[in-house]
């Protein structure tokens, strides 16, 4: 490397270097201050550590501990150390690859046995010493020659190493003994991983590719704060006490079966919730939206003019023909051709659009069984899902629309919800002057709106651009829920046409839009959003009668008449238990609401009314009183306390 770069800091100020320079060098001549609080820099928004030569200028930024960018840096470095951890114990060990991911970090290993929960201990008091040893990560950069003799004992380091491009630089770090093939970045040494834990294992193929060999991965975490660790760590517990697999099944919601692999059994207590959600959407697209249902199967020759069976065959379940021995049918993995069929069977005049059309059909993807995860990874699911035809000129005002629809839905569940503008993917259909018009007019649209969005480049459809929203549940995670998709390709494909106000024929635009995403995972988010306590108007039962003694059974079962007559979920629990045990039975349901039935609150047409999570509290409420009650939180659907 030769020649001046030049480095322009935040303040404006500009360094020429020599191309090279060390950047913890650029950064003593700063400040020494600087260098001592200094994790690592960005040149030109990419992170790189303060020993990977720079060799291009640019904008120059100081990461430190305060910076967002940095905690990769150290998770990245974490996952060294706990490679480190692990050969000194297991020194069979072969490493594969130890990356940071959102929340945390991992690494994986081939190795003979299992690891154990033991072993984690281990690993972990391991690298606490290693740690301690306060090892610097000293990089260099090596030639092929050299790469393949130090990683000679480590095949999987030497399938990376022939993988690598011509010209590619090869760097390798070490720490202490350790010595691994990497890129970097990482802190300056291993005494700044301080806040850490080490969370579980898992059998992950190497290199994501089933065929090949099965690796134990090591999942771990850390943060520059005890307190951050500590907050992760009991949102952690609380996940998995919230666990939607778990509370799924304590509250007889959902099952599955292995003649179904990845299709969700729901009970009629989970068809309850899927229902009350399903109306909720009726209602608010009763007047605008076209509710319309379109086949399950269907010849290849549509997806072949769809693009997706060039694109999306492997996600597909295709179906065999006995005649040809062809796979030339599909169950239909996504709504959208069917309904460009539809709306190709009528002619169409301005004056319709825009039209839309919605519906809850199901749909078929074809998931690995590795990937298959209780509701939120499955291969049978319903969308709420929707296709409006409009005119060009009719975007901005639709997307508006749209957004406060979906942003107002997520508010009814206590959700809030962020926004992202994903872009054109490498893999895609149409021209770039299509993908230029679509990517501006739904840019411009999302813009006219106010409301603010992050940039997701690259991860658009593969017929165009989209907006999504990733809501924000009580745990503070993030899921990407809905959509507004922006599609040019399709019009043309499919030769949609409506008569303008010219009276001449035009092409409409398409766009594509699903609020909760699949029901299935929604349902997930909900009760783990939740912990199953749902909302009374979302509540499978919303109120259980309990009478105190037997012979007041068919005073309840009235009372549970009128209940179910006003349109309220009521059951009546008239089993030769306890009071107290029904009481912790009603409550281990989560039900909103449990009403005791004694001989006074007969006489008098009342009800001692105890409400989920408030203990013996209790109110003597008349009964048509309390239905009023609990029918204004189903009319307002009130989130309760």
């Amino acid at each position: 490397m030769s020649g001046l770069l030049t480095l322009t800091l935040p303040n404006g100020d500009t360094r020429e270097v020599e191309a090279g320079t060390l950047p913890r060098d650029v950064v003593a001549s700063i400040g020494p201050r600087l260098l001592s609080a200094a994790i690592a820099v960005t040149v030109n928004g990419e992170v790189q550590d303060l020993m990977t030569p720079l060799r291009r200028g640019g904008a120059f930024k100081v990461l430190t501990e305060k910076d967002p960018e940095s905690l990769p840096v150290l998770r990245h470095s974490g996952a060294h150390i706990l490679a480190t951890a692990v050969r000194r114990l297991r020194p069979d060990a072969k490493i594969g690859f130890g990356p940071a991911i959102d929340d945390g970090f991992y690494y994986d290993f081939e190795v003979e046995t299992p690891f154990t929960p033991e072993d984690l201990e281990a690993f972990e008091a391991e690298m606490k010493k290693v740690i301690a040893e306060k090892y610097p990560f000293v990089r260099d950069e090596v030639n092929v020659d050299e790469a393949n003799r130090r990683f000679a004992d480590d095949p999987l380091k030497l399938e990376r190493i022939a993988d690598l491009p011509v010209g590619e630089i090869i760097s390798t770090y070490t720490d202490g003994p350790f010595i691994d093939l990497c890129r970097g970045p990482h802190v300056p040494d291993t005494s700044y991983l301080k806040h850490f834990k080490l969370l579980n294992t898992a059998g992950a193929y190497w290199r994501g590719d089933e065929r090949r060999q099965m690796l134990q991965r090591i999942y771990a975490t850390a943060f520059w704060k005890k307190e951050e660790l500590e907050q992760h760590l009991f949102r952690l517990e609380e996940a998995k006490r919230r666990d939607h697999r778990v509370v799924g099944k304590q509250l007889d919601l959902f099952m599955f079966h292995p003649y179904a692999p990845g299709a969700a059994f729901w009970t009629e207590r989970g068809t309850a919730i899927v229902n009350t959600i399903n109306d909720y959407l009726r209602e608010l697209q009763r007047d605008d939206y076209k509710e319309i249902r379109t086949p399950l199967l269907y010849n290849k020759a549509l997806w072949e003019q769809s693009g997706h069976w060039g694109k999306y065959r492997e996600n597909m379940f295709l179906v065999l023909n006995a005649e040809t021995e062809e796979h030339d049918m599909s169950l239909k993995p996504m709504n959208c051709p069917s309904h460009y069929l539809l709306f190709n069977s009528k002619k169409h005049s301005y004056r319709e659009l825009p039209l839309r059309y919605n519906t809850y059909d199901v749909l078929h993807r074809n998931e690995l069984t590795g990937a298959l995860s209780g509701l939120t990874r499955v291969r049978q699911f319903q969308q709420d899902d929707c296709h409006i035809f409009l005119m060009e000129s009719q975007i901005a005002e639709e997307v508006h629309r749209l957004m406060q629809f979906i942003l107002g839905y997520y508010r009814t569940f206590g959700l809030t919800a962020t926004v992202k503008f994903a872009t054109r993917p490498e893999t895609r259909v149409g021209t770039d002057e299509m993908w230029d018009r679509a990517e501006a007019a739904l840019k411009s649209a999302l813009e006219a709106t106010g409301m603010p969005y992050a940039l997701k480049p690259g991860d658009g459809a593969f017929y165009g651009p989209k907006i999504d929203f990733d809501v924000t549940d009580s745990l503070g995670r993030a899921w990407q829920l809905g959509t507004i998709q922006l599609d040019y390709a399709a019009p043309e494909r499919f030769d949609m046409s409506y008569v303008g106000e010219d009276n001449t024929v035009h092409r409409p635009v398409v766009i594509h839009r699903a609020v909760s995403g699949s029901f299935e995972r929604f349902m997930a988010i909900l009760i783990e959003h939740f912990a199953g306590a749902f909302p009374v108007w979302l509540a499978p039962e919303q109120v259980r009668i309990l009478p105190i003694t037997d012979d007041l059974a068919p005073q309840a079962a009235e009372v549970t008449a009128k209940f179910r007559a006003a349109g309220i979920r009521a059951t009546m629990d008239a089993h030769n238990d306890t009071l107290n045990y029904r009481i912790r039975e009603a409550e281990m349901q989560k039900v909103p609401y449990m009403a005791v039935l004694g001989k006074r609150e007969a006489e008098q047409g009342t009800l001692a009314v105890r409400a989920r999570g408030e203990g013996k509290k209790q109110d003597i409420v008349a009964v048509d009183a309390f239905i009023a009650r609990v029918q204004e939180e189903i009319r307002t659907r009130s989130l309760g306390a």
